[in-house]
C-alpha cells in the first residue's frame, strides 16, 4: 500500500529541522499548534515560538514586524483564516512591503471535511495569487511540503504555502526530491492530452492516467507546486504538443490553477482547456474523499473531462 502522510505533517517535521539550522526562523501560531503541528518547532525551540491567541490579523502584523527586524516568520493558521481574516494585512503590511513573511496555511480545500463550509478555503489561491509580490505553493504531497518548506526559509520575500488536512499518497522520493520555485515537473508522458494539477489532485491526475492508458489514450502529467510564479514553458509546451489540457485543484474554479493556466495559454499557446475544481460553489460537512467525490475531484472525473476535450480536438 502506498504511504501516505498530510502535508501539515511535513510542514512541522520542516519547522523542527528549521529550528536546528537557521537561528532566523520564529514561528508564530492562532493558538492551532496541536492542528498546525507548529507544536513540532515548540518543542524544540520555544523561544522562538509565539502563540498569538484567535487574532490572525495580529499574527500577521508581528510577523511583519519580525521580518522588519531581520528574522524569518513563519505565520500558522488555518487557510480559511490566513487568507480570509488576514487579508488585508498580508496585503498592506506583508506583500507591500515585500517583508519576508512566510504564510503557512493548513487545512485548505474540501479536505478539511466534517469542519464544513466556514472553514473549507477554496478561495485562497485566487485571493493570494492576486496579490503583487506575493509567491503562491500547493505541494502534491508530503515530500514536496517539505521540501518547499526548507527552501522558502531561503527565499528573501512574501509566500504563502498551502498544506492539508488529511493523509494524501507520497508520490516523490525524499531522497532525490528537489524543489525550486517556480518550476513545474513532468510526472508522465504523452501527447494525447495533458492534465496540469496542483496539490492533493496531483495523484488523482496520477490515477486517471492510468485509467485513459488502459483506454489507450496517452495523457501527460504535469505538477504544478507553484501557482505564481507559474511555469509558463512547460505550460506552453504542453498546450503546443498535446493540444488539450485539464486542469485539477482542490478549489474554486474561479482563479486558481485553472485560471492561472488559462491566463497563459489563451495568450500565448491556444489550446482546447477544461478545469476541474469546485464549480462556483459552497461545500458542505462530510468525509473529505466523499466530498471530493461529491464535487467531481476524482481520478474518473478527471479522465472523463480528459476523453470529452480529446473528441473535440
Amino acid at each position: 500500500m502506498m504511504k501516505k502522510i498530510a502535508t501539515r505533517e511535513a510542514y512541522g517535521e520542516a519547522l523542527a529541522e528549521l529550528a536546528k539550522i537557521n537561528d532566523k526562523v520564529v514561528v508564530l501560531d492562532a493558538d492551532l499548534s496541536k492542528s498546525t503541528k507548529t507544536a513540532s518547532f515548540k518543542e524544540v525551540c520555544k523561544e522562538r515560538f509565539i502563540n498569538v491567541g484567535i487574532a490572525e490579523q495580529n499574527m500577521v502584523a508581528t510577523a511583519a514586524g519580525l521580518a522588519a527586524a531581520g528574522m524569518i516568520p513563519f505565520a500558522s493558521s488555518f487557510a480559511i483564516f490566513a487568507s480570509g481574516r488576514a487579508f488585508e494585512i498580508v496585503r498592506n503590511s506583508v506583500a507591500y512591503p515585500k517583508l519576508n513573511v512566510k504564510i503557512a496555511a493548513t487545512h485548505a480545500g474540501l479536505t478539511v471535511g466534517e469542519d464544513g463550509a466556514t472553514h473549507q478555503a477554496i478561495e485562497d489561491i485566487s485571493i493570494m495569487r492576486s496579490i503583487p509580490n506575493m509567491t503562491v505553493i500547493n505541494p502534491a504531497d508530503g515530500v514536496e511540503a517539505k521540501a518547499a518548506i526548507l527552501k522558502i526559509a531561503e527565499y528573501n520575500g512574501p509566500a504563502y504555502i498551502r498544506l492539508g488536512r488529511s493523509k494524501v499518497p507520497v508520490i516523490f522520493d525524499e531522497d532525490t526530491y528537489e524543489f525550486e520555485i517556480g518550476k513545474g515537473i513532468q510526472l508522465s508522458e504523452g501527447n494525447d492530452v495533458s492534465i496540469i494539477a496542483t496539490g492533493i489532485m496531483v495523484s488523482e491526475a496520477l490515477k486517471a492516467k492510468d485509467i485513459l492508458e488502459k483506454e489507450n489514450i496517452k495523457a501527460r502529467v504535469i505538477n504544478i507546486h507553484t501557482i505564481k510564479p507559474i511555469d509558463e514553458d512547460i505550460i506552453i509546451k504542453a498546450a503546443k504538443e498535446t493540444g488539450a489540457i485539464v486542469t485539477a485543484e482542490e478549489h474554486s474554479i474561479i482563479g486558481g490553477l485553472g485560471s492561472a493556466v488559462a491566463e497563459v495559454v489563451s495568450e500565448k499557446a491556444p489550446a482546447l482547456m477544461k478545469r476541474i475544481g469546485v464549480n462556483d460553489t459552497f461545500g458542505e460537512s462530510g468525509d473529505g474523499s466523499e466530498l471530493l467525490a461529491k464535487y467531481g475531484l476524482t481520478a474518473e472525473d478527471i479522465a472523463k473531462a480528459a476523453r470529452e476535450i480529446i473528441a473535440n480536438k
